[in-house]
């Protein structure tokens, strides 16, 4: 094997990268990767590291324009789908990222995350009842898509009848996070963010003149020693709620119960002591994660595992990699529904760690919970094909009988 041998384009490993990854902590923990023009990092003590070193960052742009940095100057047609991206926290860099978390935080609270709780038993139940009815179909399509959507379109206060908007949206804008994107799948992002930004521009408008008790409505009002949120900040954040609550939790559903088809000792432990639900989606989330790969921006020199890697370089953090390796996880390939402890880094570190990520903590429990309880003899029908991204990666479909 060779470095060759990681290739994020190639089907086949994207539907199994873990050998390559095998091969690359042991040989070739830091290598520089032609195709894409990153520095592939797949340790897990150098990715914990670089995610927590503010000499690395989402973004360059508050220190330096695109040429400084050997990057082509984005293209014109770019900038609505960047304008709202870079109005939210994801990618950008402090202190603007520091006074937005704050604000953010002052609205999404832990408290609005676990009055939520209810809502999204109810809506796993009625879903996992669905699909029951129906003898099976494909669980994504049926259980795993429509349950984040519903849940953070109920949590922002969008009204039920636009709910079907939500989901192509969000699909699109994703488009442009993984490695090269084609052009077309560029203006499909630009479209939807354009479509996006006025649909929810509109509704905080709406929201300012007539309060609801939604997270929209919160957004509008919410104040940090005389500081707010510009509509724009809003609107971005907004998106990214969204973006990142759904594309992530919609490929960790998949990738779970794929999972634990595939080993059934462990899901007929899980199926008889639902206790176990907990550590399992934490163990599910390290096992296979649906969000495989961060990037990062070298802002000054560094060095990884006596590597040096320059000022305007490009990381790829490879989590899948980090959560799969055995100087921190006994036996990393197994599947193991009580490992504890258990700090995979399937939700990042440092200042980026995902915000949602106690939302998304609780939606996979209530529907791992739901199917569990109301579909107990669940099993695939057919062999999935995984979806061609790796950066967001997940199956196509997971065709199930009840």
């Amino acid at each position: 094997m060779s470095e060759l041998a990681y290739d994020p384009w190639s089907p086949e490993f994207v539907a199994d990268p873990y050998p390559v990854f095998e091969w690359l902590r042991a040989e070739r923990p830091v290598f520089f990767h032609e195709p894409t023009g990153q520095w592939v990092i797949s340790r897990y003590e150098d990715v914990d590291a670089l995610l927590r070193d503010r000499r690395l960052g989402r973004s360059y742009l508050h220190i330096a324009g695109h040429e400084e940095f050997g990057q082509e100057p984005e293209a014109d047609f770019l900038k609505p789908f960047w304008d709202l991206i870079r109005a939210g926290m994801l990618d950008v860099e402090p202190p603007t990222h520091t006074r937005l978390r704050r604000l953010v935080s002052k609205a999404f609270t832990s408290r609005m995350v676990e009055g939520l709780r209810p809502t999204i038993r109810r809506l796993a139940g009625e879903l996992a009842e669905a699909l029951v009815d129906k003898g099976g179909g494909d669980l994504l399509a049926e259980v795993a898509e429509p349950l984040p959507v519903n849940v953070i379109a109920e949590m922002l206060g969008v009204p039920v009848e636009d709910r079907p908007l939500l989901r192509p949206w969000s699909a699109d804008i994703c488009g442009m996070y993984e490695l090269n994107p084609p052009e077309e799948a560029q203006r499909t992002a630009v479209r939807a963010a354009v479509e996006f930004s006025d649909y929810l521009r509109a509704l905080a408008r709406t929201r300012r003149d007539e309060p609801r008790d939604d997270l929209i409505t919160a957004l509008t009002q919410v104040v940090d020693e005389g500081d707010r949120l510009t509509e724009d900040e809003l609107i971005g954040t907004c998106v990214l709620l969204l973006n990142a609550g759904h594309e992530a939790t919609v490929n960790a559903t998949g990738n779970g119960w794929w999972s634990l088809f595939r080993n059934p000792g462990e899901l007929e432990r899980l199926s008889a002591d639902p206790s176990l639900i907990p550590t399992a989606v934490e163990e599910l989330l390290r096992y296979d994660t649906p969000a495989p790969m961060f990037e990062r921006w070298v802002l000054q020199n560094i060095t990884v595992a006596g590597v040096d890697i320059p000022r305007g370089a490009e990381v790829a953090l490879q989590f899948a990699s980090a959560n799969r390796d055995p100087e921190v996880f006994a036996d990393p390939g197994r599947l193991d529904l009580s490992r504890d402890p258990n700090p995979h880094i399937t939700f990042g570190l440092g200042i980026h760690y995902c915000l949602g990520a106690p939302l998304a903590r609780i939606e996979l429990a209530e529907s791992f919970g739901a199917l569990l309880r109301l579909a107990p003899a669940l099993r695939p029908s057919a062999e999935p094909a995984w979806k061609p991204g790796y950066v967001l990666r997940g199956l196509e479909s997971l065709p199930v009988e009840c």
